[in-house]
């Protein structure tokens, strides 16, 4: 490993990288916060997948690639003279500061627990100066669905607003399947026309059905969470695994010379149990 003195050496080649790059290379030169925001967003993918796929070397390498976005952002917003790199960085610093009094305050060397500070981090957050009025403010509504329901239901239980069993979410799971079925029979009544029976009056349309499944969806992340489970990465398995087993139905079929549309559900399903079998 690295010295404190090459660590911070190491950084500020990157800086001096970024200076020649922005005044010398021409695409470099006009970049905006606009144009290089969506290749932002590629890098941050890139390091979750390394992460996920427990490659260290790829770890390194992709949090070096997004680094060197947040210091590309930093260098134009000393263009701007809006801010630098140093004030990114002592913000942040200030933040992690007052976020922790149990280490760099007057409760520093209180024992605490993992679970304590988590319960209460959102609390604390909330006497910040320049913090968020609300507490679901920092959460984008343009996050994609999945980790924005996750983000709120942390922020929820940073302020004490959870289950105090977890045990107890399964009975909210179950009651939001039976709506997601309720719904459906509504839909269905709905499809049929008034002449489809007494329950046609109060059918729910297409709106209400995704509302109901959205909250069970919810309630499942929810369970996920209060397990300790991951839903991302949960799902993210599952959709591999799909592919995989998929893959090898394709495989199989076009190996016999057929293609998938020649092919019932059950002569898929053969393979489908094949691939299972194989571990795949």
């Amino acid at each position: 490993m690295h010295t404190r003195e090459e660590k911070i050496q190491a950084f500020g080649r990157l800086l001096d990288i970024m200076d020649e790059l922005r005044e010398k290379c021409p695409w470099n030169a006009e970049q905006t916060f606009d144009s290089i925001r969506r290749l932002t967003e590629e890098e941050v993918y890139e390091l979750s997948d390394a992460i996920l796929s427990g490659d260290r070397t790829a770890t390194a390498k992709e949090i070096g690639d997004l680094m060197y976005h947040l210091v590309f952002y930093a260098r134009m917003g000393q263009e701007e003279e809006a801010f630098d790199i140093a004030d990114s960085i002592n913000k942040v610093c200030d933040k992690m500061v007052f976020r922790h009094p149990h280490v760099f305050g007057p409760e520093a060397g209180k024992a605490t627990s993992a679970k304590e500070i988590a319960d209460t981090w959102e609390l604390v957050k909330a006497k910040e100066k320049d913090g968020n009025k609300r507490v679901m403010d920092g959460i984008p509504h343009a996050m994609p669905a999945l980790l924005k329901a996750l983000s709120l239901q942390e922020k929820a239980r940073g302020c004490g607003f959870d289950w105090e069993k977890k045990e107890d979410v399964w009975d909210k799971v179950r009651e939001e399947v039976a709506e997601v079925a309720d719904a459906m029979q509504r839909a269905t009544g709905a499809e049929a026309g008034p002449d489809a029976g007494s329950d046609a009056g109060t059918a729910a349309g297409p709106e209400h059905l995704a509302e109901e499944f959205g909250d069970l969806f919810f309630a499942v992340l929810n369970a996920a969470r209060l397990y300790g489970v991951d839903p991302e990465a949960a799902l993210s398995r599952t959709a591999e695994k799909f592919r995989r087993r998929f893959n090898y139905v394709e495989e199989q079929t076009l190996q016999s010379g057929r293609k998938l549309s020649d092919m019932t559900l059950a002569q898929m399903d053969v393979y489908w149990d094949q691939a299972k079998a194989l571990g795949l």
